[in-house]
């Protein structure tokens, strides 16, 4: 099991220590505020109250011994932030995650030791406009910059047609990658419904509300038609 310690417990640190916790991973959380500490110590392997600048606290606690630590500081703490990056760093922490709110932020931890920067409400926001700019696009898993694989539900336009005849590759540059089937009026047989093709065939024929998995580029996928 990944032992995890979040320090900071302001709305961001507490949040992802209670999702960390609930998907069974062992969770550490610290914080200066001792209400803090009790409001999520139920919730959690185990809660402390001590302060992240202090490196001999830190490892009396284990938290030299997690796998990965997240620092969930407020912009008030910006410099507690950086020292306790960097003691974490030098107590041998191999993961470490700083929450930064803009990219200057994000660019100090990286060179005090962060292994990768959050800004949470800057992928919020890019998110937000995402689905905005494409509802058609559900759940996306981004695998390298600007390249995602993505949930759609087959639009009345896609319904009864091939995959040769919908040349997703051709025409919107996106690649099908499975099927899970719908439900769509009389057109498919009941026992259908929630089956999964893993490998469409050009003679496959979509239905609307089928679920896709598509690979492509952001850019290309929300081009994609939504009726």
């Amino acid at each position: 099991m990944r032992r995890f310690a979040v320090i900071g417990l302001g709305r961001f640190g507490t949040k992802l220590a209670i999702a960390l916790a609930m998907s069974g991973a062992e969770v550490i959380a610290v914080d200066r505020n001792r209400d803090e500490v009790e409001l999520i110590r139920d919730q959690v392997s185990h809660a402390v109250r001590l302060d992240g600048t202090d490196e001999e606290a830190l490892k009396a606690q284990g938290l030299d011994k997690v796998d990965v630590a997240i620092i969930g500081i407020g912009k008030e703490g910006f410099e507690s932030a950086i020292l306790t990056v960097v003691n974490l760093r030098q107590m041998g922490v191999k993961q470490i995650y700083a929450r930064a709110e803009t990219l200057v932020e994000g660019e100090v931890f990286s060179k005090v030791g962060a292994t990768e920067v959050i800004y949470p409400e800057i992928e919020s926001a890019q998110r937000w406009a995402y689905k905005l700019i494409a509802p058609q696009i559900g759940e996306k898993i981004d695998f390298a910059p600007g390249y995602s694989l993505a949930r759609i539900k087959a639009p009345p336009s896609f319904d009864g047609k091939t995959v040769m005849d919908l040349q997703l590759r051709q025409k919107y540059r996106v690649n099908l990658v499975a099927i899970k089937r719908g439900e769509h009026g009389n057109k498919k047989k009941k026992d259908e419904k929630g089956e999964i093709i893993n490998v469409p065939m050009p003679g496959t024929v979509i239905y609307q509300d089928d679920i896709l998995m598509v690979a492509g580029s952001d850019v290309d996928l929300a081009n994609l038609p939504q009726e």
